[in-house]
């Protein structure tokens, strides 16, 4: 990148910041490295109910805001995306921060409470989809009417395009990221209700994007592939031993994703250097998908 702030000015919103070990702590640090303007989401509960365990949220703002540039502005709020109004309170929120929002970025997820096929209730998958899948939706549809000034669109019908007056400035375009897990290229078994409810976001990219674009916004989809964001360290993992082995002798470079890996590619792709890759699902695994090291 030329400029050494290409996101000054701007405003992001980052999902999922609960932890400095994670992927969503990550990349709020690295769009503020941008100079970014940062809002973040945190959920501290859901990390208590998990082997890795909750952060010390003091410690995560604190560490944010030692990232931002001179005179960045900072906030966050603590809320249940499977709350069904919670993603029209945290856009609203993000928004108040600066008065405008830029960037989206959807990293939260629902983990735990999954299963096989024959173990899945109604309860299970209704609980992934409202967190993972649904609140996506509904955060990206409040950041796309609040980017271009929407009010509520009328219905459309099956095969409906937006009326597009372009072109479109592309220096001045908001941005959604989603992220997945893999979904796409491989089975994730014992995790179907977690494998559903982040498919369904890979499989939505492209309407999505196309959606988005008439009103100047550019979505693409993120999927980091194997990260250890504390969940495959021996003292708090759910998996067993074998299968962390297992896995981590199949990674070409020898090591499992860094959460500053997938941080990397949001912040290049949330600058002007991305604005040309629009409606993908990406992935940034360092070649895992490859099967080279299996």
């Amino acid at each position: 990148m030329t400029n050494p702030l290409p996101l000054h000015g701007r405003t992001a919103l980052v999902t999922g910041v609960s932890r400095r070990r994670g992927i969503g702590y990550a990349i709020a640090a690295r769009l503020a490295e941008l100079g970014a303007d940062l809002f973040v989401h945190h959920h501290r509960s859901h990390d208590a109910d998990q082997p890795w365990g909750p952060d010390d949220l003091d410690g995560v703002r604190a560490g944010l805001r030692a990232a931002l540039r001179p005179g960045a502005a900072f906030g966050d709020l603590g809320l249940d995306l499977a709350e069904p109004d919670a993603p029209e309170r945290l856009v609203a929120a993000a928004r108040e921060l600066t008065g405008s929002l830029h960037v989206l970025v959807c990293n939260h997820a629902r983990s735990g409470g999954n299963g096989s096929l024959l173990d899945m209730t109604a309860e299970k998958l209704d609980g992934h989809w409202s967190v993972n899948t649904r609140s996506t939706l509904l955060l990206t549809s409040h950041f796309a009417k609040a980017f271009a000034g929407l009010e509520e669109a009328p219905g459309a019908r099956p095969g409906d395009r937006q009326e597009f007056s372009g072109p479109l400035d592309e220096h001045a375009t908001g941005r959604v990221f989603w992220t997945t897990s893999g979904q796409i290229h491989g089975p994730m078994v014992g995790e179907v209700a977690y494998a559903a409810s982040k498919a369904a976001l890979a499989g939505l990219t492209a309407t999505a994007a196309a959606e988005l674009l008439p009103h100047g916004i550019v979505l693409n989809t993120v999927n980091p592939g194997p990260v250890n964001t504390g969940y495959l360290d021996p003292e708090s993992t759910d998996r067993s031993p074998e299968l962390i082995e297992q896995v981590l002798a199949a990674t070409p470079f020898g090591r499992f994703g860094h959460p500053s890996d997938p941080a990397r590619l949001v912040g290049w792709l949330a600058s002007d250097e991305g604005r040309w890759v629009i409606g993908q699902v990406i992935t940034t695994d360092g070649g895992f998908s490859l099967g080279v090291g299996r």
